[in-house]
């Protein structure tokens, strides 16, 4: 079991690494630009990003529980299917962002209250990024079905070259042609439509012998579709509770001013790399889990969760042992303002302990993913959102200030993971019952 775990997931922490790895290079290029407020607009770019493309994860998860459980019937046809049609929701959904963009972007930075700089290089930035809407959610939709088919290889290429092509075209932006976060944007544009055509590529090598099992009449099978869009409702409205808790984050950190949201910033990298290192694990899960449920292997499944789950704590420990020791000398690697440095080490501690207080939420995401049990993950997250982060950060700031927002954040992650912890043992581990 280990082996199929690691087979899975060396190469998911490999490429979910980079994800973070750009944006700490992202923030570090800004940072030591003359001015802080380009730090700014990259964080609130950033946010309003991750409220478009996060809340369509749902076209990464969603397909490799349902593509992993097909793979576990060994049922040709429908794996097929499932790409065409996450393919056909993505394209319709990017196109419809495309359309959307002067609303949602005057919406986003009415919302979100920045200084005037801030808010013109935010919309600078807005304004080229927007266009990688439909490569964005057509590469969760082929990566997911990847995973889906236990293959954590062509996702790993696909995203390693995507962000390596990014950092090389920021640098050549931001350094040879002078330019700030419009040079970043342009990375990112260019980068991401470049990946996909790579990641079709890669299909066309390995899996062209599929394409004789698409069958047009059931590209809209309303059966098909109910149950995609049933699993992804949920997926959906857990996605947006995130996104909603980050980005609730990050607009109050822009009403504290630049130097507050800068650090933040900067210490939100580190929750990233660590998480994105756990969701290894967590993808391996989804893969392992959706294949033994799929193929009816529910001791397999069982002992799928207990592995998968056990490598998450051990690198959560890990994470939260090297920002014990590093975390400080880490914070010179993203900037060299001396006023952003200082107030990030006041606030370290809630990061140096976010790794081993996340890694539970983040496994058993994969997990509930994986069985397309996804009612919890709903349930769960609306609990954690509205009944945990809101009520602590407006009960605990009035006593510690700063520091509440980030106790909050805390409580958000070991609320999540108690919650599905609860939910375990009468879904996942007694799914043979059911």
């Amino acid at each position: 079991m280990n082996r199929s775990i690691l087979r899975l997931a060396i190469p998911n922490i490999i490429s979910n690494l980079s994800v973070p790895l750009l944006g700490a290079v992202d923030t570090a290029l800004v940072g030591h630009l003359d001015d802080v407020a380009y730090i700014g607009a990259l964080a609130i770019g950033s946010v309003i990003f991750n409220f478009i493309f996060w809340g369509f994860g749902f076209l990464r998860m969603g397909t490799t529980g349902l593509t992993a459980q097909e793979y576990g019937r060994r049922d040709r046809k429908e794996m097929m299917m499932i790409l065409a049609r996450v393919q056909l929701i993505a394209m319709g959904i990017g196109l419809t962002i495309l359309f959307l963009q002067n609303p949602i972007a005057l919406l986003s930075l009415w919302m979100i209250e920045s200084t005037a700089d801030v808010g013109k290089f935010t919309r600078i930035y807005f304004d080229i990024r927007i266009y990688t809407a439909p490569a964005v959610l057509a590469l969760y939709g082929i990566n997911g079905w990847f995973l889906g088919m236990q293959n954590a290889a062509y996702p790993m290429i696909v995203t390693i070259t995507h962000n390596l092509l990014n950092i090389v075209l920021n640098l050549m932006f931001i350094y040879g042609f002078g330019m700030h976060v419009d040079g970043v944007a342009y990375g990112t544009l260019i980068s991401t439509y470049l990946a996909l055509v790579l990641a079709f590529a890669l299909y066309f090598k390995k899996y062209r012998h599929y394409l004789p099992h698409f069958a047009g009449k059931d590209l809209l099978n309303t059966r098909r579709l109910r149950e995609y869009f049933a699993v992804n409702r949920d997926i959906f409205i857990r996605t947006l509770c995130l996104i909603f808790t980050f980005s609730f984050f990050t607009a109050v950190s822009s009403t504290q001013g630049e130097i507050i949201l800068a650090a933040n910033t900067i210490l939100l990298q580190y929750w990233f790399i660590v998480s994105y290192g756990i969701d290894g694990f967590a993808y391996a899960a989804e893969s392992l889990v959706g294949r033994f449920k799929g193929g009816e292997n529910f001791e397999k499944l069982k002992k799928s969760v207990v592995y998968t789950t056990t490598w998450g704590l051990l690198i959560g420990i890990g994470g939260t042992v090297v920002y014990g020791l590093f975390g400080s000398n880490l914070l010179y690697l993203f900037t060299d303002k001396a006023l952003v440095i200082s107030h990030a080490e006041t606030v370290l501690f809630w990061t140096v302990l976010a790794p081993v207080v996340s890694a539970i939420c983040y496994i058993l995401d994969g997990v509930f993913i994986g069985a397309t049990e996804t009612g919890p993950m709903r349930n769960t997250m609306l609990i954690s959102t509205f009944a945990v982060f809101l009520p602590s950060y407006y009960l605990l700031t009035d006593y510690i200030g700063v520091h509440g927002l980030w106790l909050a954040m805390l409580l958000f992650m070991l609320s999540r993971g108690v919650a599905l912890g609860f939910y375990l043992p009468k879904t996942i581990l007694n799914i043979s019952k059911a």
